[in-house]
């Protein structure tokens, strides 16, 4: 395997929670000027509704931050991880959704501490991107990939291997974005989306790629090298 990584240092916060963030402050504020004006003798009050507050603050930080990571390969076959997270799935099963047949499932389960940026995890055209509602089972099991709420999207490589990468909500995530959308291309080091709390991603490749992972190993978004298409 050959490739470069590029890391940037400056933190960032996703786009997805700047809004999230503004309110957060926005409602600490207000609530410690009324707990000062209505309880203003009960400093302990405001103290411990200001130490909360501003834990609730740095954890929702922490959430949304949205590390800068440029990596080069030489092999467009290369299949980079779309998430952070563990490996939790890697076996042959049939894909019904789409493909209707046989396909290698790799799944990575994000916890709340992981990154939730998604990135795209192989060049190409973009020929499906759709939503669908479902439950919010635990991301961790099985059912999750047919049964939760779901946004599917399905890569065409220039040599015409199609990926499809599912993001899946999990019994804590709430809300999946995703920014591809078909007839685009997509490319590298790019985010597809954004998953907020715990969830997990499902890829569909076909049953002969070449994998680089195992079960339980950790991974990191646009950072691993996970497998290689073998056209």
């Amino acid at each position: 395997m050959s490739a470069s990584k590029k890391r940037h240092h400056v933190p960032r916060i996703h786009r997805e929670g700047r809004n999230a963030i503004i309110g957060l402050i926005l409602v600490i504020f207000v609530l410690e000027v009324l707990l000062f004006v209505l309880l203003p003798d009960q400093h302990w009050i405001f103290a411990l509704i200001l130490v909360l507050s501003a834990l609730l603050l740095v954890f929702t930080t922490y959430f949304f931050r949205s590390p800068v990571r440029v990596l080069e390969v030489e092999d467009p076959n290369f299949l980079i991880a779309p998430a952070d997270g563990h490996v939790v799935v890697i076996e042959p099963t049939m894909e019904n959704e789409y493909f209707h047949e046989e396909r290698l499932q790799v799944s990575i389960f994000m916890s709340p501490f992981n990154v939730h940026a998604n990135w795209y995890p192989i060049e190409g055209n973009i020929l499906v991107s759709e939503h669908q509602k479902g439950r919010h089972k635990g991301a961790w099991l099985p059912k999750s990939s047919t049964e939760n709420e779901r946004s599917l999207v399905v890569i065409e490589t220039p040599s015409k291997v199609q990926v499809a990468v599912r993001q899946i909500a999990g019994a804590m995530a709430r809300r999946i974005v995703t920014y591809a959308k078909p007839g685009h291309q997509c490319h590298r080091n790019e985010h597809m989306g954004f998953i907020k709390l715990g969830s997990r991603v499902d890829m569909y490749l076909p049953v002969n790629t070449e994998m680089f992972v195992a079960v339980g190993e950790p991974v990191r978004g646009n950072e691993t090298i996970i497998g290689r298409l073998n056209n």
